[in-house]
């Protein structure tokens, strides 16, 4: 029988490797006859005297740098920019301030990047605003990397215990970003309004389900399509006021809570670069290339993590009685909900969550079977790995099985799993397609 926990290793480096964020930014932006390409639209060079670049989230550095290279080519044009993100690219271009934008919570980075960011849109004159590109590069992570509060009475700290909060809440990225885009000056389509009349094009490496774009990085430059009454609705669903910071409540309890930009105030064109089907895809390439049958189910998208791994593994049973070798992949996120503030929890992740409470599920009836899920950001929760990868033999003795319950309920899978070689760790990279999940099973 072949090492399956190898392969599935293998499978989800290859994947990664296969989405590469700088050659899917060049196919969308480069120059030729005398025009500017972005996404299908062609811009005169001649026409173009000043550019305008914000690149924000984990893959910021590596859209900007294939980006920088094809503008570069514009003659004596104007280019300046800021770039937030977790470290600094490995060269900025000129013109270009560098901010270390905080995650998952913001920084005063986040803050200083979000004031520079739109103070430099704010100085596009109507006069120049005919000659002016801003290409917004925007990817995961850039909720709260980038952040200002609408009230300038409410300061980092509450700002920081906000998101956490959000993030502890139970509710999904979408009804999180809702929220997050009726407190902030630069989510939820008001980054691009401060660039007036100004010509401007986004660019996006998707970490949200598709559909929901105005959802990645809370939206900055998107038109809103949640309202004030959906952002009322989620903080009553999950009783979120009540673990805010005061001024934060504050601030959400009033009756004059403003509006976010909606189609008819904000046009705004942007293209999806790589989403998380895109790495699906790949996945499922190179599980054919070794000779497995793929098969694709991103229904549990969302799905709180019990639920998701017993559909998982409802599928990869029914799966293998019509396939020899069937590798089950499944994109997108789970849904951990986290205990109060004032109730520690260990270290772990959604990935490792998901992970080693599937391996309980498993029995020896099940046969040859191995489970990865792993983020392809390569963070997992407050954790330096990446996820996890389980088999049947993971948690088979009594003692184990209990350790592994103990971890589930203590939210400590990264503890439990790294003792047992079990973890991936991949370090940060430069890309943020959501998690992917990797269920191999062959005949015993």
């Amino acid at each position: 029988m072949a090492n399956l926990s190898e392969l599935a290793r293998t499978i989800f480096a290859q994947a990664l490797g296969d989405c590469s964020v700088e050659q899917a930014t060049s196919r969308r932006v480069y120059v030729q006859n005398s025009s500017l390409h972005i996404d299908g639209e062609a811009i005169a060079v001649s026409r173009l005297q000043h550019v305008r670049i914000i690149a924000v989230g984990k893959a910021a550095n590596a859209m900007l740098l294939a980006a920088a290279r094809q503008l570069q080519a514009l003659p004596g044009c104007d280019i300046a920019g800021v770039v937030i993100a977790p470290v600094p690219p490995a060269q900025l271009p000129d013109g270009l301030q560098y901010f270390a934008g905080g995650h998952p919570s913001p920084n005063e980075a986040s803050f200083a990047g979000a004031r520079a960011a739109l103070d430099m849109l704010r100085a596009v004159s109507e006069n120049s605003a005919a000659n002016t590109l801003c290409l917004f590069l925007i990817s995961g992570g850039a909720s709260a990397m980038m952040e200002l509060p609408l009230d300038p009475a409410i300061g980092l700290s509450d700002t920081a215990g906000f998101h956490r909060a959000l993030v502890a809440s139970g509710a999904s990225i979408t009804e999180i970003n809702c929220v997050r885009k009726h407190f902030s000056a630069v989510k939820g389509g008001r980054l691009a309004l401060a660039a007036g009349s100004a010509l401007c094009h986004s660019l996006l490496i998707s970490d949200v389900p598709a559909g929901h774009e105005d959802a990645l990085g809370s939206g900055p430059t998107i038109p809103d399509a949640s309202t004030v009454a959906d952002c009322r609705d989620i903080l009553a669903r999950y009783r979120l006021l009540a673990q805010f910071p005061a001024a934060v409540r504050r601030f959400f309890e009033s009756a004059e809570l403003p509006e976010t930009p909606k189609p008819a105030a904000l046009h705004a064109q942007f293209c999806v670069l790589l989403s998380a089907q895109d790495l699906a895809q790949a996945a499922a390439r190179r599980a054919e290339a070794l000779g497995w049958t793929a098969v694709i189910d991103n229904t549990c998208d969302e799905w709180e993590y019990k639920a998701a791994a017993k559909y998982l593994l409802d599928r990869l049973r029914t799966s293998r009685h019509q396939h020899l070798r069937v590798c089950l992949i499944s994109a997108g996120e789970v849904i951990v909900g986290l205990p109060g503030k004032d109730v520690p929890v260990g270290m772990g992740g959604r990935n490792q969550q998901f992970a080693l409470f599937a391996a309980t599920l498993l029995t020896a009836a099940d046969g040859p079977v191995t489970i990865l899920s792993a983020g392809s950001d390569g963070i997992d929760g407050n954790s330096p790995a990446a996820g996890a990868v389980v088999d049947v033999n993971a948690v088979t003795d009594p003692a184990e099985r209990t350790g592994a319950v103990q971890a589930l309920a203590n939210f400590d899978t990264y503890s439990f799993l790294n003792g047992r070689e079990a973890t991936i760790t991949t370090g940060p990279t430069g890309n943020n397609l959501r998690d992917l999940r990797i269920l191999l099973a062959e005949a015993s």
